[in-house]
């Protein structure tokens, strides 16, 4: 049994999505034997391996760890912004990070095309795992409700859903239901007068698990517009939903949902999402095939593949230090 130290920069009570992968997957680690300590800053403690959630934002708890115990194995997760920002505009920490990590996980199986060649061959691909929902609601017969899940801020390019709605003809029953919490007073402040102006936008604001699972079940349709993604686990929720998807054209979507996927649009170009959503709204074929090819990826996304990827790229780091000790 290993002593395992999850780091991440999110707090406990924390709704964001690096937050609820640390959890996740401590419980994870927990059913496979090893006690595990979530924490949001390092402090010194001593582990049998350490989980960096974030190799920018975990910078010092890396190095921290590294420098305290040279010889064990420490992991450091890609995350979207790891890969996709921070990178480029500090770099010296997040490449510091990957140099002294045993071993990187990625979210999505094209994360390594964006890192440095000398860090690509530590890359382990773990995808994140939804539960199934318990039960499927019918969805609204009067509109073509489609959602859109995750907080809102630049990187989300979280409205792009709400302006491609404007372009729709008015016969169109489509409706944006968006869910999430404001990054800043400004995307409040925005989805405030979208909601107002925008008679085909809805905005939930911050809710909790269960309604997310319902909004999910009761939609035709989820919309993932991000500029970057690390692999956002509403991907993985969607396909253990059996929900069709329509996102944005960029590495972290193509990584989960492959290249031939039919649902892709260019990066914050409403009209062509307009053109989608009407499409799949009108052709009875599209959205079936949509939902065809979300369904065969469902089982990429379930807890035991994700455990046991997990546990493989453990093994790896433990055998990248050349360590007796077995994991």
């Amino acid at each position: 049994m290993l002593h395992i130290l999850i780091v991440t920069p999110a707090e406990p009570d924390s709704k964001a999505g690096n937050r609820a992968t640390a959890e996740r997957w401590g419980n994870l680690l927990v059913d496979l034997g090893h006690s595990v300590s979530i924490i949001t800053r390092y402090h010194g403690e001593a582990a049998d391996l350490m989980i960096a959630l974030h190799t920018w934002r975990s910078h010092q708890a890396i190095t921290q760890f590294h420098a305290r115990h040279p010889g064990v194995p420490l992991i450091g997760v890609l995350t979207g912004t790891d890969v996709y920002s921070p990178q480029f505009r500090n770099e010296p920490a997040t490449h510091e990070s990957m140099a002294l990590s045993d071993a990187l996980i990625g979210l999505h199986r094209a994360v390594a095309e964006d890192i440095p060649e000398q860090f690509r061959a530590k890359v382990r691909i773990v995808l994140q795992s939804a539960e199934k929902p318990l039960q499927k609601n019918a969805p609204a017969t009067d509109t073509f409700d489609c959602c859109v899940i995750g907080h809102l801020r630049d990187e989300k390019d979280s409205l792009r859903a709400a302006l491609a709605a404007r372009r729709l003809p008015a016969d169109s029953r489509i409706r944006i239901v968006q869910a999430g919490k404001p990054h800043s007073p400004d995307w409040r402040a925005r989805a405030e007068q979208e909601a107002t102006l925008n008679p085909r936008f809805r905005w939930l604001g911050e809710i909790d698990r269960a309604g997310v699972s319902s909004l999910m079940t009761t939609s035709q349709l989820m919309v993932i517009s991000s500029r970057m993604e690390g692999g956002a686990n509403v991907v993985s929720e969607a396909c253990r939903a059996g929900l069709p998807i329509i996102a944005s054209d960029i590495p972290g979507n193509r990584g989960l949902l492959g290249d031939a996927y039919p649902g892709f649009y260019p990066v914050a170009d409403d009209q062509a999402l307009a053109r989608l959503l009407l499409r799949a709204e009108r052709d009875a074929e599209f959205l079936s095939g949509l939902r065809s090819n979300i369904t065969r990826l469902a089982g990429d996304f379930t807890p035991a593949a994700e455990q046991a990827a997990l546990a493989a790229a453990i093994g790896y780091a433990f055998n990248r230090i050349g360590s007796i000790a077995s994991p």
